[in-house]
């Protein structure tokens, strides 16, 4: 089950997201960003309800007026394509082919909050890039909808907490495409190439075996070319909370971490995650808590 801990494996996926070369990101690249996970939101969502009806989501123990918020939802990243394929007018990304690993209503509804998690960072981590205010504002206006959306999927359906703390963490538009790069299986020959860099996949295990992923705990982390010397950036929030990665690739889970957790590895601790010294994608990692929890 992904619900007490969600491991996304980050593909490498040059072909389908990579810029051949570095280049000033303008306010059209951001909104083709933006367009292509909610391609992928709206893919997610129709494709999930067409095969889940509310028989099966009753039958999966979910109360009737779950799926109706599903669908609601679903008019909403439906919405949101409409929208930015009409501010970008012939500059827009079109839709990819996918393929969601969803088996039932269960790993539909935690799935989905893996991926509104993963907007809400997306749009948060590309917000700086942005230097058209009135873009600004519309890209803001999708954000709060995306983290209301991780927010009841969280609460109301997982049963989980319904926020993570004060602050969400946000992520680098190559970071979030490398968390949503895994879902997509080709895309057209005309898209657009999108400004961002591809790194290894990364995979996070409990070391003990049974065991979630939880503060405290050690945990192997498995990715291409492991340099020495590196260490684990875990996103919480606003913060950054380092952990040293031993020669076996082991670490230990910081303390102190709650809710929806980015980390990816790094070859240095002396600035934030970006593309200029991350040596994975991230892995999102959800770290429940309950209203006994102390949540600074």
């Amino acid at each position: 089950m992904l619900r007490n801990a969600l491991f996304l494996s980050l593909v490498a996926s040059a072909a389908v997201f990579a810029a051949p070369t570095p280049a000033p990101v303008t306010d059209t690249d951001i909104l083709q960003f933006a367009l292509t996970l909610e391609h992928l939101e709206n893919a997610f969502y129709s494709g999930g309800l067409a095969k889940y009806d509310a028989d099966a989501f009753e039958k999966a123990g979910f109360a009737p007026w779950v799926r109706g918020r599903f669908e609601q939802i679903a008019e909403h990243e439906a919405s949101h394509v409409k929208f930015l394929t009409t501010a970008l007018g012939d500059n827009a990304t079109k839709p990819c082919v996918y393929d969601f690993p969803y088996d039932s209503p269960e790993s539909f509804a935690e799935l989905s909050m893996a991926l509104e998690s993963v907007g809400d960072a997306a749009y948060l981590g590309a917000a700086h890039l942005v230097s058209d205010k009135g873009v600004l504002t519309d890209a803001a206006s999708i954000l709060s909808v995306e983290g209301r959306h991780a927010g009841w999927v969280s609460a109301s359906v997982l049963k989980n907490q319904p926020w993570n703390g004060p602050f969400d963490a946000p992520i680098t538009p190559s970071g979030a495409f490398s968390l949503a790069s895994q879902f997509i299986k080709s895309c057209p020959s005309t898209n657009p190439s999108l400004p961002v860099q591809s790194f290894p996949a990364l995979t996070l295990t409990s070391s003990s075996s049974g065991s979630s992923i939880s503060p405290g705990h050690s945990v192997s982390l498995d990715f291409d070319k492991r340099p020495a010397n590196a260490s684990v950036a875990w996103l919480s929030g606003l913060d950054v909370v380092y952990s040293d990665l031993d020669g076996s690739g082991k670490t230990t889970v910081p303390q102190g971490l709650m809710g929806t957790v980015f980390a990816t590895v790094v070859s240095s601790k002396d600035a934030p995650p970006s593309d200029a010294n991350m040596l994975s994608g991230f892995a999102i990692v959800q770290i429940p808590f309950d209203s006994r929890a102390a949540n600074a």
